[in-house]
């Protein structure tokens, strides 16, 4: 939980910038539900921005859902740390966070379990509480841009990805996934950057490959 802390500390304020947009758009009681029960702040913020820009809830919906297709290939790597029969493992999944999943890794692709369950723990009461605090104190924080809510879900990111840029394969794989997300941006629904953006994750398969090869070198 102490290894949460900080993320949950940016979680708190990231749930003040959602409460704070998603209150005008759906309501306080219908923000602070959908918190409780997506609990998964970029999702929540696509659809808001969906619903926002007059789209109907099953665009909001699938824009949220492709804007989750990333927790796939994350809930892969992480999925021998679970235990249990398959309910319990599903059950401990939902810890499955974007901070705690970095926090809990190694460079050996294993897991703590504890770790990143405990990580998660501080994350969720920052994300509930921030959600409260920005979907009824909205009045009083009205200004997100001047205060820079905006800027904390993207620095937040930027953070987690920095921390990951431990050798050559992950600054590749990174170059190639943003270069493919922002490629997309401009024309692509809400979540399908994002989800296209893993493909840069491939590189790492076949740098792997490449390295296991015999007699090969990998470059």
């Amino acid at each position: 939980m102490r290894a949460g802390l900080s993320a949950g500390i940016a979680t708190f304020a990231i749930g003040l910038a959602f409460g704070l947009v998603a209150r005008p758009v759906i309501g306080a009681a219908a923000a602070i539900a959908m918190s409780v029960l997506v609990f998964a702040g970029s999702a929540q913020l696509a659809a808001i921005g969906v619903l926002a820009g007059g789209g109907s809830t099953a665009a909001a919906a699938l824009a949220g859902l492709l804007m989750n297709l990333r927790f796939l290939p994350m809930g892969v790597a992480a999925a021998s740390a679970f235990r249990g029969r398959a309910w319990r493992r599903a059950l401990e999944a939902q810890t499955l966070v974007d901070a705690s999943w970095a926090i809990a890794g190694d460079d050996a692709g294993r897991f703590d379990r504890e770790l990143l369950i405990g990580a998660t723990i501080p994350q969720a009461v920052g994300w509930w509480t921030g959600t409260v605090a920005g979907a009824f104190g909205g009045a009083a924080l009205a200004h997100t841009h001047a205060l820079g809510l905006d800027a904390i879900f993207p620095a937040f990111f930027l953070a987690l990805l920095i921390d990951q840029l431990r050798d050559r394969r992950s600054l590749v794989a990174t170059v190639l996934g943003a270069t493919v997300c922002l490629a997309l941006i401009p024309s692509a629904p809400a979540g399908i950057p994002v989800a296209a953006s893993a493909a840069g994750a491939l590189i790492g398969l076949r740098w792997r490959r490449g390295a296991g090869a015999p007699g090969k070198e990998c470059r």
